[in-house]
This record gives C-alpha cells, structure tokens and sequence, in this order.
C-alpha cells in the first residue's frame, strides 16, 4: 500500500481499486492512485490494448515504453486476467471480495454477459463501488455505439465551438473525450464513496462520457434554451455581447500572449498598455482620446476592435514573452503568457510547489520525469503523489496472486499455461 511503502499518509490509502478499463476511462484510476489508493491495472494476458498507443520511449514501439501508458499508469500494480475464462472470472471474484472500488471500461452489457454485472459483484461484496466508463452511457439510443475522440467531441458539443468562425469547427489536437469521462469517473467514485461512509452499502455509478463532455460548455446549452443564440466559434476572440467581441491571443516574438483589451474598472490595464506603446515609439493619440473608464464590458465594437489590431499586433510581435509579461508586471497590465509544455518543465510556479518527480526505470536504466501531484493539503503535507513507475505487464502476478489471494506456485503456473494470467 502507497502508505505502507512511501511512510507518507495519502488520502486513499486503505483503500483497493480494481482498475478493468483501458484508454477510455484510465484516468480515472491514476486519479485515485495519486491520492493513494492501491490501485490494481487488470490487463488481459499480453498487456492493454492502451499500451500500443504512441509515442514510445526511443521510438521503441513496444507495449512497455508506450509514453501515454506511462502518463496514465504510473502508481498502479499491474496484473493480467483473461475474463473469458471460467478460472479468470472465478479470480476478479476473489479479487472483488477485498475491493472498495471497481472501475471499467467495457461496452454495455459486456461483464453482465461474463456474469459479473453490479448486481453479482455486489453479492460478493456489499460495498463494492462499481464505475462504468462508456462514451454514451449503458441506456439510451447511443449506448452501444463506439466512439473515437473526434466523434465524442463533435456529439459532446465541444467541437462545434472550437476554431474560428469562418471555418469548420476542429477538435483539440490532443485527444480529451475520455479524460473528461475518466476525470468524471474519479470524482463520481469520491461522492459514492462519501455516501458508502454515511450509509455503508455500495452502489453502481453510469458514467456518459458524452455528458462529461458536454457539461464543459458551462452556459452555451442555457444560452440557447434561454435566448434562442447559439454560440460561434471565436479563435483568437472572445465574444463579449452580441457581434462584439475582443481580441484575446496575440502572436509575439517566440510564441504568444493572452490580453484582451477592456475598459471600466480595468481600464488601468488598457491605459498603462497604450503608455507602454507610445514608450516604444507608437502613436496612441486617437485610443488615448478614448473614454475606457466609461467603456462597459462588451462595449468594444468590431470597429474599435479593428482600430486596436493593427498597433497592438504590431507591438506584441515586437517583443518576446518573457519582455511582455515582465513589463506588464512592471506596469499593471493584465497580460499573461501561453506556456509551451516545454515552458512547464521550467515554470516557477510548479517548481516551488514541487509538481515535477522524478521516477526510476531501473529497466531501461534511466530516470522519467513525470507531473505529480495536483493537490496538497492546507498545511502543505503531502496528501497525494508519485511513489511506483508504470508497471511492465503483468509484474506484479506472484504478489497478488500467490503472497495475497494465497494461489501455490503450481497453481499460477498452470494459469500461465492455459492462457488465463
């Protein structure tokens, strides 16, 4: 167990997850087994159908040096069980009657038809917490469909509102459908746990992956059902009321900056922004003339917004980032950059608050830098964290099987044989 091993007091660490999902819900367990709970990757005999997913350590495409395995695996044990089989089944049974959670990944209706649906799981064990992590959930006219991340952000809405207006809408570059399911997941897994300490029974949760998503557009569905508008896609804009909208990411010199233009109770931003352009040699004379502290918010008119572009285009294009944010720093300008992943590495703010570990492979003889944890405690204890490096397929049969469900040597080594571990 995470406590046991690390001495550190993580928020879940007596607690067991049994983790059956692949790359449509694998958040979800390292959620949890960052705050320390002793989850267990059950992958089929030959490894997770996740861990083909790239790009690989070296360009190596095997399933052991997968990078997003190891993004999603790391703090888990691994062991591998073919639930097809009758000895399989009979194992994840045995399994089951330890476990607080169950966390999975399958198509409706598949581990009923193994017999291993909520209802049976829940003989076993009374206070099992089961989550299923679907694209569209186990009901409705959706429920067996299959879903890639481009599908179930174009049905979860998402889609639709990301690119710029006078083109087709785009997905995210990196895939997000089923993070925002495998996140929901975890957090639903929380609250049915909070209501197990209350009531002290077990309970099923339906996780749409499509809900998560489209729980994300906060106000657009209420904008419509309200007032009859549908949101536009805005790129680099910020729709700020009716065909208003401002300006928000800039081009500069190595990158991009986020600012947006505004008058009234920030219009200190806007004006020490103008000084600093007449400072650089530009003529501000016609938008220092402008009355910001009396500019409303969405006030900006497409008008004054092209007035704006050119001079302020020119001038974030003139300097780099780190310039721009120590000068609005300097000058109380609410400006801010956009970090590069590999500006992350190097960030103050996640260095002084230790987010980077670093994790050994002693496999391939090197050291893996990895995001730790996303929450510590109000007094600064470590409440969550890295303590395992992703686990190879399968390595840790012997400890669960045979020190912890009390299998003999023979016995496992029988189950290898037959294809079932």
């Amino acid at each position: 167990m995470p406590g046991d091993s690390t001495g550190i007091d993580f928020l879940l660490a007596p607690y067991r997850v049994l983790d059956l999902t692949d790359e449509r819900g694998i958040l979800a367990g390292k959620i949890l087994a960052d705050l320390g709970a002793d989850v267990i990757q059950i992958e089929p005999p030959g490894g997770s159908p996740a861990r083909n997913i790239g790009p690989f350590h070296g360009d190596d495409p095997l399933p052991e040096k997968s990078l997003f395995w190891w993004a999603y695996a790391a703090n888990k044990r691994s062991i591998t069980l073919d639930l097809e089989r009758k000895d399989g089944r009979a194992l994840l049974e045995k399994l089951v009657a330890e476990a607080d959670f169950l966390l999975e990944s399958f198509s409706p209706g598949y581990l009923e038809g193994l017999g291993l649906d909520y209802k049976r799981l829940a003989e076993i064990n009374p206070k099992l917490v089961m989550v299923s992590i679907t694209p569209f959930g186990q009901d409705g006219p959706y429920s067996n469909y299959q879903a890639t991340d481009i599908v179930g952000m174009a049905l979860g809405g998402f889609m639709y509102l990301t690119g710029d207006d006078d083109r087709p809408p785009v997905r995210i570059s990196f895939p997000h459908f089923y993070l925002h399911g495998g996140a929901a997941g975890a957090t639903a897994a929380m609250l049915a746990h909070t209501h197990r300490t209350i009531s002290g029974k077990g309970q099923y949760v339906d996780v749409s992956c499509q809900q998560a998503v489209a729980k994300t557009l906060a106000h657009a569905p209420q904008i419509w059902d309200i007032e009859g508008a549908i949101l536009k896609r805005q790129g680099v804009y910020r729709q700020t009321s009716g065909d208003n909208r401002v300006r928000i990411n800039w081009p500069c010199k190595d990158g991009h900056v986020n600012y947006m233009v505004q008058g009234g109770s920030v219009s200190y931003s806007t004006r020490a922004l103008l000084g600093w352009m007449g400072e650089d040699g530009f003529d501000t004379t016609d938008l220092d003339a402008i009355d910001w502290e009396r500019m409303g918010y969405g006030a900006i008119t497409p008008e004054l917004m092209a007035q704006l572009g050119g001079p302020l285009g020119d001038f974030f294009k003139g300097h780099t980032r780190a310039e721009l944010v120590q000068g609005s720093l300097d000058r109380r300008i609410l400006l801010f950059p956009v970090a590069t992943p590999a500006a992350l590495q190097g960030h103050p703010q996640l260095e002084a608050r230790g987010y980077f570990k670093e994790l050994d492979h002693p496999e391939l003889g090197v050291a893996v830098q990895y995001p730790g944890a996303f929450i510590k405690s109000g007094d600064g204890a470590d409440i969550a964290g890295l303590y395992r490096r992703p686990s190879l397929i399968g390595e840790h049969n012997l400890e669960i099987y045979q020190e912890e469900l009390g299998l003999s040597g023979a016995e496992i080594e029988s189950l290898k044989r037959s294809g079932v571990i």
